[in-house]
């Protein structure tokens, strides 16, 4: 097996974080997540030539982590089923109710609502940004988010206005 290039291996060492980051809100699983992750990693090894040279590798692993996610998530035969038991480790947070009841409305969206949501807010990114990485026009970002904040907000009533309070 030949040794990957320098700048694919400095490359992956500084996105791995940001695009685990992604794929837990996408997935919801810790070790599905790593699953993505490195699935995405692999792929972009496989064309890193052809990526490094074209500009934006950044927003290619990016596009690379949806498109696997949403693949995965439409290949039935290739689901698995999550356990009853959390993550190995969370992070401190004051607002940690808020946080995991955001979490499982988000696992109650389809895979497309909860992709546009993860990107466009969890992840801050541009209209533009979301509708590339989605392969989306920027009107159907828009109205997808609006639709899928308004699935999401029914789907925690009461107990979002609680918990944010």
């Amino acid at each position: 097996m030949r040794e990957a290039p320098a700048d694919y291996l400095e490359f992956a060492a500084a996105r791995s974080g940001p695009l685990f980051r992604t794929a837990c809100l996408l997935t919801g699983d810790w070790h599905l997540a790593e699953d993505l992750v490195q699935e995405t990693l692999a792929k972009m090894y496989r064309s890193w030539r052809r990526v490094s040279r074209a500009g934006s590798p950044v927003a290619y692993a990016d596009t690379v982590l949806v498109r696997t996610y949403l693949s995965q998530r439409r290949r039935r035969s290739s689901t698995e089923r999550p356990s009853d038991r959390l993550p190995e480790a969370a992070g401190p947070a004051p607002d940690a109710e808020l946080r995991m009841a955001l979490l499982d409305g988000l696992a109650r969206l389809t895979a497309r609502d909860r992709a546009v949501l993860v990107l466009r807010y969890w992840e801050d990114r541009s209209v533009k940004e979301t509708s590339e990485a989605l392969r989306l026009s920027p009107g159907a970002v828009r109205a997808r988010s609006m639709r899928a904040l308004h699935r999401l907000r029914a789907l925690l009533g009461a107990d979002l206005a609680d918990l944010a309070a």
